[in-house]
């Protein structure tokens, strides 16, 4: 850890950099900032400029930024990232403990699903899904396999939302419990079922589907409404397709019961 107000942000980045959270950008920082990531350091290129957008875009965080952010040289900041990021932030964050993740996911009675990528193998696509979750409120993402959901591309496609829901990888052995529920062309469509708040909702990889394990845990195979000869539609839109499904549902069981 290091003081925000350290005066000397190259030294403490490279010193925290290879076991924290790379933030890479405006919206990730202040996505992070306002589900309480800890923030270790964060940097811009131009204090002015990210403090002026936070004035429009993000004023509940204006002023933990005006704290955190240190002005660096450019030729410094593209040393920092493997990407630069046109707002010209970064920062670091420190990792939500595993154990702390895996009790959210293991936690009974759930509100809200929690959805499984079944060894994705695309990292912008994971933090795609990643944002989705959040957006939607769902209780976590967990992944099987060996993509790490916590690479710095998936945190940067998931634009700091990863501190919003809990996010882990796991063994399909390990996976919550609740109904399996999980998408295949062959299965049910989605439209005639009702998606119980506690479904565990799994998603098979972008290219060769759900694996033999996840499959065989499986409670019920439900696809999506599909035109004749597409073959599929892209890992975030099935989820978002299949979170909308529950959300929308859930919102009319809770109006009827009014």
């Amino acid at each position: 850890m290091t003081d925000p107000l350290d005066r000397e942000p190259l030294s403490a980045w490279h010193r925290l950099a290879d076991t924290a959270v790379l933030l890479d950008g405006f919206h990730a920082l202040k996505h992070a900032l306002r589900f309480s990531a800890e923030v270790l350091v964060a940097v811009t290129t131009d204090r002015t400029a990210a403090l002026a957008l936070a004035d429009e875009l993000a004023p509940d965080v204006r002023e933990s930024l005006d704290v955190l952010l240190a002005e660096v040289p450019e030729t410094a900041y593209r040393a920092l990232v493997p990407r630069p990021h046109p707002t010209g932030v970064a920062a670091l964050a420190v990792r939500p403990s595993r154990d702390a993740n895996l009790r959210a996911l293991a936690r009974t009675p759930r509100t809200a699903p929690v959805v499984v990528l079944d060894q994705p193998r695309n990292l912008g696509n994971a933090g795609a899904v990643i944002r989705l979750a959040a957006g939607f409120g769902a209780t976590g993402v967990v992944t099987t396999g060996t993509l790490d959901p916590w690479h710095p591309t998936v945190v940067r496609g998931g634009a700091g939302l990863h501190f919003a829901t809990a996010v882990e990888r796991v063994a399909v052995e390990e996976l919550p419990s609740g109904p399996v529920f999980a998408l295949d062309p062959e299965g049910e469509d989605i439209r005639a079922l009702k998606l119980p708040d506690d479904a565990v909702l799994a998603f098979g990889s972008e290219r060769s589907g759900l694996s033999g394990e996840l499959r065989a845990r499986t409670d019920h195979l439900v696809s999506l409404p599909m035109r004749p000869q597409v073959s599929s539609y892209n890992l975030a839109t099935s989820v978002a397709m299949t979170l909308f499904h529950w959300s929308a549902s859930s919102a009319s069981s809770a109006s009827q019961a009014l």
